[in-house]
């Protein structure tokens, strides 16, 4: 039977972790018909969130937890997955921003319909999303962009939501550097270059009001990120 993992990476999430574990598990139990597993990727949390993750995995059979002393999304994607032996692996953000209606359309695209990998898309037509006119504006240049340094085909490169076949994960993710936010463009792009398939799957999605992501910052470093990607190449190795 197909094996799923749904890894949530944490980062001082004491008050979001409990309930939406509860919500997610209790969505998984009802709609997914394969075997899945939550794994919580704490990457340095400084408050209570890992002695909450650790009592959640003592308490649920289908939770599990893993600790990182260094914080980033993709250094906590990374490990999560390449030690894995699920199927599948997959990830989003603790905040459930993404629609979970959307989740087993994610893990049918990779487990029934042949793609490799499958992303969630705030860009589609058939997307709903709820966020400000600066983080949309800014979020359709920077996939333009993608688009024309890289001739992509997926229309959102940094939504919360993704999902890969454990084969693409092994052979792709040795390519990628990126420790933080720019981990999930650089793993898409080198997934195209070496010909995996791509399938965007539209999603509902609300902007977290108390979301950590500073704008500024991270702006630059995707930019620095998608030079690094048009001079070096790393797909070629």
């Amino acid at each position: 039977m197909t094996a799923i993992d749904v890894v949530i990476p944490v980062l001082n999430e004491e008050k979001a972790l409990v309930p939406s574990v509860a919500r997610l598990r209790a969505f998984l139990g009802e709609h997914l018909p394969w075997q899945w597993r939550i794994v919580i990727a704490d990457n340095g949390s400084t408050d209570g969130t890992l002695a909450l993750a650790q009592a959640l995995s003592r308490e649920h059979p289908t939770v599990s937890c893993i600790r990182l002393e260094e914080r980033g999304r993709g250094r906590a994607l990374r490990r999560a997955w390449l030690e894995s032996d699920a199927d599948i692996l997959s990830y989003m953000d603790v905040d459930l921003s993404t629609g979970l209606e959307a989740y087993p359309p994610l893990i049918r695209a990779i487990a029934e319909e042949g793609y490799d990998l499958a992303v969630g898309s705030r860009l589609l037509p058939g997307s709903r999303l709820r966020r400000s006119l600066k983080r949309d504006v800014l979020s359709r240049s920077y996939n333009f962009l993608i688009k024309a340094m890289f001739f992509t085909p997926f229309s959102d490169a940094q939504c919360g939501f993704k999902a890969i076949s454990r084969k693409a994960a092994q052979d792709l993710l040795p390519l990628t550097r990126d420790t933080g936010w720019f981990f999930d463009t650089e793993l898409l792009i080198i997934a195209v270059k070496r010909g995996y398939r791509i399938r965007d799957i539209p999603v509902s999605w609300t902007e977290d009001p108390d979301s950590r992501v500073k704008i500024g910052s991270t702006v630059y470093r995707d930019i620095q990120g998608l030079l690094r990607l048009r001079f070096q190449r790393p797909w070629r190795r």
